[in-house]
């Protein structure tokens, strides 16, 4: 029997990230993971449905060729699906194994397994028992499975699959019906939009993209409809059938021509193993406070089975906020500050408040909105279609959120999350010079914006 100082159930990256920031700190670590080390993220999430919306923008490019002065002949243009998947499996592979690279050179001991918690100071992985000081969780989650009928029989078949299930797809579905609006269904509609398929997304709520500021969604959906994807909202699926489905809305029955669909309702966390602990859950999910501690003693919880925000850099912020509470340091999660990017054609990134949300929290606030047509580098680039709107504190215009539309907006979110995590205020934003010619400018206007004094609109 090996005893450890902490054992982690789970190694996506909140798993990992935990069990190397443990060992660099000289604790003994076993890490135990069931099937890929990386998790849904590296796996069959975040990094592959990343390279494949690559080549989808890239194949959307050669169809935009003229308005750059291109004359290019689309017949001629070829998709090679095959190797649009090996590139995507490539780069998997590629990240997976320098995970795996770390956690042996940080000395973490890997289990391959599943892990089932006896106590909280007892894991068992097949054969081996394990002792530990402490237990982290970081179990994830898996798509939920809505009783409509046929679902389970065209699971079974195929035809009807999850997002891991839609990674390994051989042919680009003719008719792709995609059933619900959320982050994972927008992503794999802007990639076999782009590449060909006729997609439809079908979402039971009022909207989609439920947690993004309206302003921004209100645009984006203009640039789903310039590209021919159909979104129907109120609509309940009621019947799933192998070329076809049956929904609900407004109050009449229709039906849809669907050779593949995509199962993207929510997720689930995965509690199975941990029944003895007896943990408190709450949503679903395992209840944590703001140091990822359970009601558990010695039991912490990360990532996707927590229910809060299912979000790797999260999970991995979580792990090591975890790690940090057992090593005797406190650094309390502050979720309003995380950053979240949907990877469309144009990317949505967001941090803070959403301006509905700063009205549930009854906050005195005041708004600014650039467009993205006023940017010189947009202009250059042939991007009409995005903004960013700014929310402040009308007290002392402290930002509380920074929404953006706009190609690369996952990579301008982050000097918005720095400075909220300073608590800086529109003129800190405002008084820091922005290069020229930069899309990260519509940030400037839009603090200066917030001051009352836009240079350019």
């Amino acid at each position: 029997m090996k005893e450890y100082d902490i054992t982690i159930i789970g190694g996506g990256p909140g798993g990992y990230v935990a069990a190397i920031k443990a060992a660099q700190a000289g604790k003994s670590v076993a890490l135990i993971e069931k099937e890929a080390i990386g998790g849904v993220c590296l796996n069959w999430g975040c990094i592959p449905t990343k390279a494949l919306l690559k080549s989808a923008k890239v194949y959307e490019n050669f169809k935009n060729a003229k308005s750059y002065g291109f004359k290019v002949d689309m017949d001629n243009v070829e998709i090679d699906f095959k190797k649009i998947m090996q590139r995507k499996n490539k780069a998997v592979k590629k990240l997976t194994s320098g995970v795996g690279y770390l956690l042996k050179k940080n000395k973490v001991d890997v289990y391959e397994g599943e892990g089932v918690a006896e106590d909280a100071h007892t894991v068992k992985v097949g054969e081996e028992t394990l002792k530990t000081k402490k237990l982290i969780l970081a179990t994830g989650a898996s798509p939920a499975i809505p009783p409509i009928d046929g679902l389970k029989e065209g699971l079974k078949k195929e035809y009807v699959l999850t997002s891991k299930g839609m990674l390994d797809v051989q042919e680009i579905p003719k008719d792709l019906a995609i059933v619900g609006g959320g982050v994972i269904g927008v992503e794999f509609a802007a990639i076999f939009g782009a590449l060909g398929s006729n997609v439809t997304i079908i979402e039971r709520e009022k909207d989609i993209l439920l947690d993004v500021d309206q302003d921004i969604k209100n645009q984006f959906k203009k640039k789903l409809k310039k590209d021919k994807i159909k979104v129907l909202t109120g609509a309940t699926l009621s019947k799933v059938g192998e070329n076809s489905l049956t929904y609900e809305q407004d109050g009449e029955e229709k039906m849809l021509d669907a050779d593949r669909v995509l199962l993207s309702a929510g997720m689930k966390p995965n509690t199975q193993g941990l029944d003895k602990l007896d943990l408190e859950m709450e949503n679903g999910g395992i209840k944590t406070d703001e140091l990822l501690r359970t009601n558990v003693k010695d039991v912490y919880a990360i990532g996707d089975c927590n229910g809060k925000y299912l979000l790797a850099h999260v999970a991995s912020k979580e792990g090591i906020v975890a790690v940090m509470d057992i090593l005797g340091e406190q650094h309390p999660m502050n979720y309003d500050h995380m950053p979240s990017g949907i990877y469309t054609f144009p990317e949505i990134a967001q941090v803070g408040l959403t301006e509905e949300k700063a009205k549930v929290r009854g906050i005195d606030y005041k708004t600014s909105t650039f467009p993205i047509t006023a940017n010189g580098k947009a202009l250059a680039e042939g991007q009409n279609i995005g903004m960013v709107k700014m929310i402040a504190s009308k007290k002392y215009n402290e930002i509380i959120g920074v929404h953006i539309l706009a190609e690369g907006a996952t990579e301008m979110i982050s000097e918005s999350v720095l400075g909220m995590a300073l608590e800086a205020t529109a003129a800190d934003f405002a008084h820091a010079v922005h290069p020229h010619p930069t899309l990260s400018e519509m940030v400037h206007e839009a603090a200066h914006g917030i001051l009352d004094s836009f240079i350019h609109l």
